[in-house]
């Protein structure tokens, strides 16, 4: 029952990202409109050029993906690096490639087709049904005409549509998903005797020669990195609206004007008998249904109390028969339309005439209401408070960024200028590092890696001067300066003997265990015995619960013919173990659902090895060629 109609579900999710989250507007207002000086190609497809502005639109949309998809867990600073460019340019290419393909093939969209995935789209549709000026509004507020917003559909559309031939065409023959998965299910039945390092270490020696040359062997293990001890200085949005002043007269103004936003959604928690026809239903047709369905309604409002026993005993909705009809707490949208009109028209206790949907028809009985009421002002004055000083933040916020980039730059002996002017502190950020600071350090998550690459060049390491400016994420900018510079030097012999020393003993006694296991696997190939192996156990493929991933192949490799067998394999922290591999059991007929399951996961990887085995050739069929590698944040700024 709570099964909506939802068509164009693939389109729907596409178009919630694009309209919602529009990665040109959350990146921030103070930020990549900085990032060029120059209007060069970064790189060409088609006979078309992409200027750095170009793919910087392109970037930051994929992080805004990106960054919807992990929520909390985006982390700004893994996206700012080199990899992570040239990746978005990669994409960037491969769109333009499957655009040219698409222009070069005459494929189009038509006016019909176009029509109904727009209105299919959630967020222009009014009580269920497309809105023209909710339309316009949205694509206003996005900066977007309504031809610009067409054009993109019909793109991306054609593009889909030389995505799913290709998609299509991945197919795996139904012996080989049987093979599969008759493997996947094939069972072992294994021993293990295991061979530990700490066994052996009475046997090793190690001499002041070894433990000298492993040192003039690997120098650079032993030399500490170049680093140094920064401050920080950051200025972000809630900076700025902690000193935004909040009058109450302002806020209930907000309150006024905004109390529809403040409710909660009404839920309504009903039970329903539900009648259908034909072959399992209530009737043979549809006059028989209405007729039982007309007794039931009567018997229901004569005694209400026995609207649950009915249910069990009538209704044909296998998820509620069997709670006397209850469907539980549902909102707007989430019930067909003619159950949902009858079940918000009722009060708690009342029970609907006969109602008639798709799924057959209904007798509702309405039985509790929660929510719909509007919160009083004093409940949610903190919430307003918050928006309020967001949004007053928001307005000030490229004044405020420009005088922090200008502060820090004038007075570059310094951060306590800037941070005095706009109300901020100083965050001390100790042993940073080229590769970054410590995990956990004071401001560790705003020290991207332009922040560091900034702190370690000349004008900042040499002349201690602030760096300049740096965008570390949407509405959030930081300065840093070094404070005390420390370059990389090799530890002396004498500090690093013993951590030497320990290093050669598990080595070699590693190497013992393995010569242990592999001269003991040896003899009992000859002469098998089951002292020191563990009692039996089954393993499969797919579910080896404490074997390594090692062992669990070395296990599964030996043909089944040539069981029994014994093979070692790393037992895990630098332990050898020898497996002793008694039989295999393939069960007689594999289950079909696997079998189609497995086939269906082929499947779809191989359509998306094809996708990018397809746009790759599309690249170089239309030409594509990086002119020049896109530069870093800390590279586009000087």
């Amino acid at each position: 029952m709570f099964d909506s109609i939802r068509s164009h579900r693939r389109w729907l999710m596409f178009f919630l990202v694009l309209l919602v989250f529009p990665s040109f507007v959350a990146t921030g207002i103070y930020g990549y409109n900085r990032f060029m000086s120059g209007e060069e190609a970064v790189a060409r497809i088609g006979g078309e050029t992409i200027s750095p502005r170009q793919f910087e639109a392109a970037h930051r949309e994929r992080l805004q993906q990106i960054r919807q998809a992990l929520g909390d867990n985006f982390d700004p600073a893994a996206f700012d690096t080199p990899a992570a460019r040239e990746a978005s340019l990669n994409a960037l290419l491969g769109e333009r490639a499957l655009r040219a393909e698409a222009a070069s093939s005459y494929l189009g969209v038509s006016e019909n087709r176009l029509r109904q995935v727009i209105a299919s789209v959630p967020a222009f549709q009014q009580d269920g049904k497309f809105s023209y000026e909710r339309y316009r509004t949205l694509l206003a507020a996005q900066g977007m005409s309504e031809a610009m917003f067409e054009q993109r559909v019909r793109e991306d559309l054609a593009r889909q549509v030389l995505l799913d031939g290709v998609a299509r065409s991945a197919l795996v023959p139904a012996a080989v998903a049987e093979r599969l998965a008759s493997l996947l299910q094939e069972t072992r039945s294994v021993r293990e005797k295991v061979f530990r390092p700490e066994d052996f270490v009475a046997q090793v020696k190690i001499d002041e020669a070894a433990i000298r040359g492993h040192y003039e062997a690997n120098r650079a293990q032993f030399e500490t990195k170049e680093s140094i001890d920064a401050e920080l200085l950051a200025l972000t949005l809630d900076d700025i609206a902690r000193q935004v002043s909040a009058p109450e007269a302002e806020l209930r103004s907000y309150y006024e004007q905004n109390k529809a936003s403040f409710a909660e959604p009404e839920q309504r928690r009903a039970s329903h008998i539900l009648l259908t026809v034909g072959e399992g239903g209530s009737a043979r047709d549809k006059e028989g249904a209405r007729k039982l369905a007309q007794e039931l309604l009567a018997r229901v409002r004569a005694r209400p109390e026995e609207f649950a026993k009915l249910a069990q005993e009538h209704s044909k909705d296998p998820g509620s028969a069997s709670q006397g009809g209850d469907l539980g707490f549902f909102g707007r949208g989430m019930m067909v339309k003619p159950f949902e009109q009858a079940a918000f028209a009722l009060k708690p206790g009342e029970i609907s005439d006969i109602v008639e949907s798709e799924f057959g028809l209904h007798i509702i009985r309405v039985t509790e209401v929660k929510g719909g009421t509007v919160p009083p002002f004093e409940q949610v004055k903190a919430q307003i408070e918050s928006t309020y000083r967001r949004q007053q933040a928001q307005k000030k916020f490229a004044e405020a960024a420009e005088q922090f980039s200008n502060l820090v730059y004038e007075q570059a002996d310094s951060l306590q200028p800037a941070a005095d002017k706009l109300g901020l502190s100083i965050v001390a950020v100790p042993n940073v590092t080229r590769e970054g600071p410590p995990p956990g350090a004071p401001g560790a998550a705003q020290m991207t890696p332009a922040v560091v690459q900034a702190l370690f060049s000349d004008d900042a390491l040499n002349k201690r001067r602030n760096i300049a400016a740096v965008e570390v994420g949407g509405n959030a900018l930081v300065s840093a300066r070094v404070k005390e510079h420390r370059p990389a030097r090799l530890r002396p012999l004498e500090e690093v003997a013993e951590q030497i020393r320990a290093q050669l003993v598990r080595e070699r006694a590693a190497a013992l265990a393995r010569e242990a296991a592999t001269s003991a696997a040896e003899s009992l190939r000859k002469a098998p015995s089951e002292a020191g192996f563990s009692p039996p156990r089954s393993v499969t493929r797919g579910q080896a619960p404490g074997l390594s991933a090692e062992a669990v192949r070395r296990v599964m490799q030996v043909p089944a013919d040539k069981l029994p067998a014994f093979v070692v394999a790393e037992a895990g922290g630098g332990a050898q173990a020898v497996y002793w591999i008694l039989d295999a059991k393939v069960p007689e007929k594999t289950d079909g659902q696997a079998i189609a399951q497995l086939r269906r996961g082929i499947e779809q990887q191989q359509a998306a090895a094809d996708d990018l085995a397809y746009v790759a050739e599309l690249k170089r069929k239309h030409r594509a060629e990086v002119v020049r590698p896109p530069r870093s944040t800390a590279e586009s700024k000087k």
